[in-house]
């Protein structure tokens, strides 16, 4: 198994980061976090919401499969439109929309308009990451992109916290629509916060314009996303997220706290500590590879392989064990979970450098959608196969070995190839240095 050794580096013209760029990148950030907030909101109220629009399983899972439907479907648009037009305008939009989501899914009464509602979260949620990724490299040096990228990870999957221990604990003293209504007033600050101070790159470091007859039109839009997956490392990036994320993300969305109370014996209570254990887990997990992937880049497949073999290893342990799974397991499970998005991100490291800045954009939405995409097929096989087999989650849940499988085996098919691509790149660059004039 070969991988790159090169390591990123400080480029001619590259942005010198510094405490301006933290502060608006961490504007942006926010934006992110309240989204993630947002996304996870249903995760605790799956049970609520069952009851309050009285629906099956299927039904559940449709709202999280639509959320997502939506998410991965815009990841390309949303790409081309940072691309084009910048992350600022994107990140206003995402949180307008996203912000009058989250209010219509409080105020909501039918199941139709909760869906609706839960669909322009998803449209608005999905503008969110690519916007942060961008405005990342545009104030960030080079080097810093894995864990400039980590931490933005990190912080976002800690409004996953908001969810299982503020929201939750609202929803029991409050209700509904208190709860959902009052969590969209974090929308509307940080959509002011972006309006006055958020700012695309520092001074002096704008992006080179295309021109416009390469930036218009439906050309423009075909030949960026061919020339975006042609690069083997995209497509391995986006196999990378598909195979890494799901796992985690499913059991956070929708069904952990189902499965906890239901099939596990769990109160609420110990299954909510269990779900926030997954969100500490991938904050601590974060920073770790993070450092770890700066310093040494050939440890980006080994640490996503890694992380599948040990997730699918401790999933067939949780499911297989007769009766209900010692706590010990569960908590040993939750961790490994939370290894998951941090191992995800290592998608976007695969993709950065196969792709120029002004595809970028384009790059990491293609990547985004790999994850997101499992996650949502997971949801849907999951709660179908659940009323199928009247509520048996160990049937339900091997699901996951399934898209584990699928991905893994394209991880391994592109692998050499993009490698191959990378010291490619690498020794070109080098030699192009070599000849620029001092």
């Amino acid at each position: 198994m070969t991988t790159a050794q090169s390591t990123p580096v400080t480029l001619p013209g590259d942005p010198p980061g510094g405490r301006k760029a933290m502060w608006v990148w961490g504007i942006g950030v926010a934006v992110y976090f309240v989204a993630i907030i947002y996304r996870t909101s249903l995760g605790v109220a799956g049970l609520d919401a069952a009851e309050r629009f009285h629906i099956n399983a299927s039904a559940l899972s449709t709202f999280s499969i639509l959320q997502l439907l939506v998410y991965a479907g815009m990841q390309i648009p949303v790409g081309l439109m940072v691309d084009k037009m910048g992350p600022k305008k994107v990140l206003i939009l995402g949180a307008t929309l996203y912000t009058v989501g989250q209010l219509g899914f409080a105020l909501s009464n039918s199941y139709v308009m909760a869906l609706v509602s839960r669909a322009l979260l998803g449209c608005g949620d999905a503008m969110t990451f690519i916007s942060v990724l961008r405005l990342g490299t545009r104030w960030f040096p080079a080097r810093r992109g894995p864990l400039i990228a980590q931490i933005a990870a990190l912080i976002g999957m800690s409004g996953n916290l908001v969810s299982t221990l503020v929201l939750a604990r609202l929803l029991d003293t409050l209700g509904w629509t208190p709860t959902f209504a009052g969590s969209a007033v974090c929308g509307i600050v940080v959509i002011a916060l972006v309006l006055l101070f958020l700012k695309d790159h520092p001074e002096g470091f704008a992006p080179v314009p295309a021109s416009k007859p390469a930036a218009a039109g439906s050309g423009y839009v075909r030949r960026q996303i061919s020339e975006c997956w042609r690069e083997p490392g995209t497509r391995l990036g986006m196999w990378v997220h598909f195979t890494t994320q799901f796992p985690a993300m499913f059991f956070l969305l929708l069904w952990g706290m189902p499965f906890l109370v239901e099939a596990e014996g769990l109160t609420e209570t110990a299954a909510g500590g269990l779900l926030t254990l997954i969100v500490l887990s991938n904050m601590a997990s974060g920073l770790v590879y993070g450092q770890i992937i700066a310093r040494h880049h050939a440890a980006r497949l080994p640490l996503a392989l890694g992380t599948v073999a040990a997730t699918a290893t401790l999933w067939a342990a949780m499911l297989c064990w007769p009766g209900h799974a010692p706590m010990a397991l569960l908590v040993i499970t939750c961790i490994v979970l939370g290894t998951c998005g941090p191992a995800s991100m290592i998608g976007f490291d695969f993709a950065r450098p196969a792709n120029p800045p002004e595809r970028q954009g384009t790059a990491s939405g293609i990547v985004n959608m790999g994850g997101f995409i499992a996650s949502m097929t997971t949801l849907l096989a999951v709660g179908v196969l659940l009323d199928a087999t009247g509520d048996n989650y160990r049937i339900a849940f091997l699901t996951v070995f399934v898209l584990e499988a699928l991905g893994l085996s394209q991880i391994l098919r592109l692998r050499r190839r993009a490698a191959r691509r990378e010291r490619e790149r690498t020794v070109a660059s080098r030699v192009e240095a070599v000849h620029v004039p001092v």
